[in-house]
């Protein structure tokens, strides 16, 4: 990838450290006045964005029943309202039904399909979960060849399942704390049918043809999480065949107010999205799919990455269509997607997440978690299930195209949006 690298001017950036006492706005100054510098820039500090704690699935008590239509023998299928929503009000009594993202439709047409691979920009996905591990993507090179060694010398060392950038290691971490990357990863592609925990959007129909999930992390616990990190990581999933960058984060809502901005202040990093952006990794589409959860921060405006014009913003909606409490909103917004809300289960005195979204945890477990986080990998599963059938009807379309399908292919909820919703905290 060498000439493409260097015809998008990624080989000219550096990252350079200092010590903890240096003034960084002079060292800044001085490197700027070197003439072969011809930018400089703080490695920004990027935030995940779910809302809330894991709660974890109790397995006790029966699951509402769904309409399914394939009749997939995932058992805990009936508590993901999510992706088939009938208007079981043990969930929330002023459910609506329908405030899904129909899958039970979709369903009928494709499942999924393997030559779709979603790299998920993240901490780590546990690629050995029992609903993951037969969707994962899997570098086959470096799977059969000698440890420690880049078999397929795409510059990195024992990238089997993908890359641990915050480490530069092969070697990903999915410690018990570091469930987002795993929930993500299973509402895009859990294993559908095959008799175990939850469904995902695109995860096949139980006979090895679901999407394949990447991971690429860069953060785990205080490490990474920055421009600089990112920037590496969306390369990566270009350079090793993925279609589409799921990614729940960004910068807080107003610390970015506009497209020049951006662009001015993140240039490594959106060169990076563009570099993905203008990659053909699947036969359907002629580029990349860039798709950003819009933030947590009740504000009137996404954050950005999201924001930019060229990426999918996600904003998050409850299971009545209503936006979640937690959600921005406006300007730099693109999509709805179901992100759960937990204080509809709090004002009905109901402590089981069931109206959060359910998906897969770290440890081989299920668990319930909220944000646009976890509205962002709807979309991505979306996307993903439309690729799929698009490759399976033997249709291409360009990245402006595709977009344009997705964006549009939608429900009408703004005759929900009315009045005003209120949240407490637990000091009132």
């Amino acid at each position: 990838n060498e000439e493409r690298t260097r015809a998008a001017g990624l080989h000219r950036w550096y990252v350079v450290e200092f010590d903890d006492a240096a003034d960084l706005d002079k060292a800044a100054l001085d490197m700027a006045r070197i003439a072969e510098v011809s930018k400089v820039e703080f490695n920004q500090q990027l935030m995940h964005v779910p809302e809330g704690r894991v709660i974890p699935l109790a397995e006790t008590g029966a699951a509402p029943q769904t309409r399914a239509a394939v009749g997939f023998n995932d058992p805990h299928l009936g508590k993901q309202w999510h992706y088939i929503n009938t208007g079981d009000k043990s969930i929330y009594s002023k459910i609506k039904a329908g405030a899904d993202v129909n899958c039970d439709e979709a369903w009928k047409l494709c499942t999924g399909d393997p030559r779709v691979i979603v790299a998920v920009v993240d901490n780590c996905v546990q690629w050995d979960h029992p609903d993951l591990a037969a969707n994962m993507w899997v570098n086959e090179a470096e799977l059969n060849g000698t440890p420690g060694v880049d078999d397929d010398g795409n510059g990195y060392v024992d990238d089997i399942y993908g890359y641990n950038f915050t480490k530069e290691t092969g070697e990903l971490d999915f410690s018990a704390e570091l469930m987002h990357g795993t929930h993500v990863a299973g509402t895009i592609a859990a294993v559908n049918n095959n008799g175990v925990g939850v469904c995902g959007i695109a995860g096949g129909s139980g006979r090895g043809d679901g999407v394949k999930i990447m991971s690429c992390q860069i953060f785990h616990d205080k490490d990474g999480g920055d421009a600089a990190t990112s920037a590496k990581a969306i390369k990566y999933a270009a350079d090793n065949g993925a279609a589409i960058i799921q990614c729940s984060y960004g910068y807080p809502a107003g610390s970015v107010t506009s497209d020049a901005a951006y662009s001015s202040g993140a240039s490594a990093e959106k060169q990076a999205i563009d570099y993905f952006i203008a990659k053909q990794n699947c036969a359907a589409v002629s580029g990349g799919l860039a798709i950003f959860a819009a933030g947590n921060d009740m504000t009137g405006m996404s954050s950005y990455p999201g924001a930019y014009r060229d990426y999918i913003s996600v904003t998050a909606m409850s299971c009545d269509y209503t936006p979640a409490y937690y959600t921005n909103y406006g300007p730099g917004c693109n999509i709805a997607a179901p992100g759960g809300d937990a204080y509809q289960s709090y004002l009905e005195n109901i402590n089981t997440g069931a109206s959060e979204v359910l998906s897969t945890v770290n440890g081989g477990k299920y668990g319930y978690m909220q944000g646009t986080s976890m509205a962002c990998p709807h979309v991505s599963g979306v996307a993903a299930l439309g690729l799929s059938y698009a490759l399976q009807l033997g249709k291409t379309f360009t990245q402006n195209e595709f977009t344009t399908l997705l964006l549009t292919s939608v429900n009408d909820i703004n005759q929900y949006c009315t009045g005003t919703k209120q949240y407490f905290t637990d000091k009132g």
